[in-house]
């Protein structure tokens, strides 16, 4: 049983970060931000695949501005990203940003600062303070040197640093990230954060890569720190479609037994036995799955006489090979049909397990 750390809480939207809440899921769109229509659309998949909330960079007004046409067409809330200029966070939270992510030190001063909190005070908008090993104050990077797993205190010492700036204006409502591309930096780093502070915490690992090398990087920080009770809210940074960032994001939530969302596909690594397309008949299967809420598990096997015994703990399954298909539920043989026909007969039977799913939750939810 993890045992999560304890820090106060914070809201953006409707949506609790810190304290009891489940752990977020949350990714950034790759959309041009003024460009409201592909926003939208990309948000929108990004919510069907179970993101939390959605951050949107903001670097010029016609971003800010966006972000309330934006606001009003979606159910997530939203966090403006902001870089250097206060003039768009001030912009941005008066479009309707129910967030923002800045680095306090690098507005332009402690006057621009000021109206930036007076803006998200007004606006009962949070902060999330990030600070990446990039962007570290040059006197901190000379006294404790570039951040290391055997020395990250310039990346703490930074972060704590721009939250007492906000703190010395009367602001609180705070998550803190800070990121490193290196993994036993970002374990380190927030390890040592997290005893330092009760604030609500953002993890991640920035600049991750692509597919694989991304999500082998964030898997191993992010499952390490989850482990240890540390981490409120997260993304996993991958160069791809956003969408597979929330996918990997509830994958490791699932490994680690913290939250489950929709089913769980189990598919066999192919060998020598295989005598059907199971690379294409997984991803179709995949593709479904990410549409469903039932909380199912999914197997796709490649070997008719095997599979089913491999796969016993599946609540529904498919084998096939030789023109001939099986379905099978916890490894037992319910239907057998030809192998062109076993992908659409267990597409029907993933239907009427999902309305089952739905119509049940309902009943609960009515009583």
């Amino acid at each position: 049983m993890i045992a999560r750390r304890k820090t106060r809480q914070i809201h953006i939207g409707s949506v609790a970060i810190g304290g009891d809440a489940p752990i977020s899921v949350q990714s950034m769109t790759n959309t041009q931000t003024s460009d409201v229509e592909a926003t939208v659309a990309q948000i929108d998949r990004l919510a069907q695949a179970g993101c939390e909330l959605i951050r949107v960079a903001v670097p010029d007004s016609d971003a800010a501005q966006a972000i309330r046409a934006i606001c009003d067409r979606i159910n997530l809330p939203l966090i403006a990203d902001i870089h250097f200029d206060a003039r768009l966070a001030v912009a941005a939270l008066e479009h309707g940003a129910q967030a923002i992510r800045i680095n306090p030190g690098n507005l332009g001063g402690p006057d621009k600062l000021v109206r930036v909190v007076d803006a998200a005070r007004a606006h009962a908008a949070s902060i999330r303070v990030g600070v990446n090993s990039g962007s570290i104050d040059k006197e901190l990077l000379a006294r404790y040197g570039y951040p290391s797993p055997e020395k990250p205190d310039s990346l703490i010492e930074s972060a704590l640093d721009k939250v007492c700036q906000l703190e010395r204006l009367g602001f609180d409502d705070i998550k803190i990230s800070i990121k490193s591309p290196d993994v036993l930096t970002t374990i380190a780093s927030y390890r040592l954060l997290a005893r330092r502070c009760d604030y609500p915490l953002h993890i991640g690992v920035t600049e991750a890569g692509g597919l694989i090398a991304g999500t082998v990087k964030s898997s191993l920080a992010l499952g390490v720190l989850l482990l240890e009770g540390i981490g409120d809210t997260f993304r996993i940074s991958l160069t791809r479609d956003p969408v597979e960032e929330v996918r990997v994001g509830y994958e490791l939530l699932r490994s680690l037994r913290i939250r489950e969302r929709g089913p769980e596909l189990i598919s066999c690594p192919t060998c020598g036995r295989t005598r059907i397309d199971l690379f294409n008949l997984a991803e179709q299967v995949e593709a479904k799955l990410q549409t469903m809420q039932a909380p199912l598990k999914v197997a796709v096997m490649g070997c008719v006489v095997n599979g089913p015994g491999e796969a016993r703990e599946a609540d529904i399954g498919i084998a096939g090979g030789n023109g001939v298909g099986i379905m099978f539920k916890k490894g037992r043989l319910v239907e057998k049909v030809a192998e062109t026909d076993v992908l659409p007969a267990l597409l029907q039977e993933l239907d009427r397990m999902e309305a089952e799913y739905l119509e049940n939750l309902n009943k609960a939810g009515r009583k």
